[in-house]
């Protein structure tokens, strides 16, 4: 029996899990399972990298159908969400968005309306990582200008605020001194894999922003 299975990938606050299945329900789906990823970046983490996107490429099936609120859901790279949605779709998987109505499916047969769809794929794809490439852009110049003209009486920038306390942070550093592998601190701490990851390659700025958070 085919089943609707709706990802969604929680990256801020504004983009909470019961929002996303809110909304494709009000669009009329039937959401059979949810699977969601939490605090994950969808551009330097491959959709069957993340520990709950994964899972997709295990449990749907041929007739199944895949849907996400938007394109960027399944990431922000453009070969990564080029490469997944063409796996889905020979695997004879629908994929269907909330945002704009959209449907991929392997199942045309057509050669116009394949071009289409593949042209589509493309163009949506390359939009989702034109969005991140310029969000992350507008973020580093307000960043430098906060740094270089702060407002007046405003608090010296910070920076984001650690996703973990001091004592996570000593728990991971002390396990990763131990060589213990991402995944397993991951596991121990409650971290996301990536927040380990950036904590290793950038332990010093680490401790520098739990400081300048008085934590």
């Amino acid at each position: 029996m085919s089943k609707t299975v709706l990802y969604a990938r929680v990256s801020t606050a504004d983009q909470t899990l019961e929002h996303q299945r809110k909304q494709a329900e009000a669009a009329g789906f039937k959401i059979d399972q949810v699977v969601a990823d939490h605090g994950v970046s969808g551009v330097s983490t491959k959709l069957a990298e993340r520990s709950e996107g994964k899972r997709l490429f295990d449990i749907l099936r041929p007739g199944d159908t895949l849907v996400v609120r938007w394109v960027d859901r399944l990431g922000r790279d453009y070969r990564d969400v080029s490469d997944s949605i063409r796996h889905f779709m020979r695997d004879g998987v629908v994929i269907k968005t909330v945002i704009n109505g959209m449907v991929f499916d392997g199942a045309t047969t057509d050669p116009i309306q394949q071009a289409v769809r593949d042209a589509l794929i493309a163009f949506m794809a390359a939009t989702a990582e034109a969005q991140a490439v310029a969000t992350k852009e507008a973020q580093k110049a307000g960043i430098e200008l906060a740094k270089v003209h702060p407002k007046k009486g405003a608090p010296a920038y910070r920076g984001r605020k650690p996703s973990y306390d001091r004592e996570v942070f000593e728990k991971v550093t002390a396990m990763l001194d131990m060589d213990a592998g991402a995944s397993a601190i991951a596991k121990e701490t409650g971290l996301t894999r990536q927040t380990v990851l950036r904590i290793r390659e950038e332990r010093a700025g680490a401790e520098k922003a739990l400081a300048s958070w008085g934590m």
